[in-house]
């Protein structure tokens, strides 16, 4: 499995990894900034963005993929970052590989299974009539049958492209994903990573709580903890340049 990836900058090697629905373009602010002083690889995880799409999904193998990567880059180890799924990816190919990572940075989620929350954006993606639709208008009023947030809306029609047949596709592999979702939801195996860990908290989101506690330090007995205040679950878009700041500070940090 080749992901799609950008690279740029110069420095140690921090690699990102995005979240459901997303792309490593989710990053645009953080690749700019943090590329003034790291070698920033961010990727498109399977069945997202520009990389191939395949039926199965689990964090083995999205570890696996990202491991691929890096050994196609010639990367011995970098510090990687995930946000929500990609969070788990991370902390799964640490887990894994335990020797690949420097340092793990978690924004926002928990090694833990989580109830379905998904519904109404599945029913949505999978109600959109692809082949009927002549805009992203047209396909915006479609998902807002069962998606209120025009902010949740304009996220996921980033997915939306021009099919080489006529009418529009969405990058993502929407079938897999929800086929798949259990998957998705489920926590990160078990095992251990002793090196450096932050995990990074959104104030309003419920993702990452006090319940959390044991998950996190039964696989990740290093790990430290931040609150960015005033953001929710897209803590890294709502408040730039303060996740930027615990970033730099943690990864620059003896």
């Amino acid at each position: 499995m080749e992901l799609h990836y950008h690279r740029t900058g110069h420095g140690p090697t921090l690699l990102i990894l995005h979240g459901l629905f997303g792309t490593w373009e989710n990053w645009g602010f953080q690749v700019k900034k943090l590329s003034e002083k790291f070698d920033i690889i961010a990727a498109d995880l399977r069945n997202h963005g520009s990389s191939p799409h395949h039926d199965n999904i689990s964090y083995h193998l999205m570890a696996e993929d990202v491991i691929e990567l890096m050994d196609r880059l010639g990367v011995e180890q970098a510090s990687i970052l995930g946000h929500s799924m990609g969070g788990k990816v991370a902390m799964q190919l640490a887990l894994d590989h335990p020797q690949r990572v420097e340092k793990l940075i978690v924004a926002d989620i928990a090694p833990v299974e989580y109830p379905p929350h998904h519904e109404d954006v599945f029913a949505g993606l999978l109600d959109v009539d692809l082949d009927a639709v002549t805009s992203r208008a047209e396909a915006d009023q479609q998902l807002a049958r069962h998606i209120d947030s025009a902010g949740v809306r304009a996220f996921l029609l980033k997915n939306l492209q021009r099919g080489k047949q006529g009418g529009f596709d969405w990058k993502m592999n929407v079938a897999a994903l929800h086929n798949e979702y259990r998957h998705i939801a489920a926590a990160p195996a078990e095992g251990q990573y002793p090196g450096p860990v932050l995990f990074i908290k959104g104030g309003d989101s419920d993702y990452l709580l006090p319940e959390h506690a044991d998950a996190i330090k039964s696989r990740f007995p290093n790990a430290g903890y931040k609150v960015i205040e005033g953001v929710g679950h897209w803590l890294h878009a709502e408040k730039p340049a303060a996740f930027n700041r615990l970033v730099e500070r943690f990864l620059t940090e003896d």
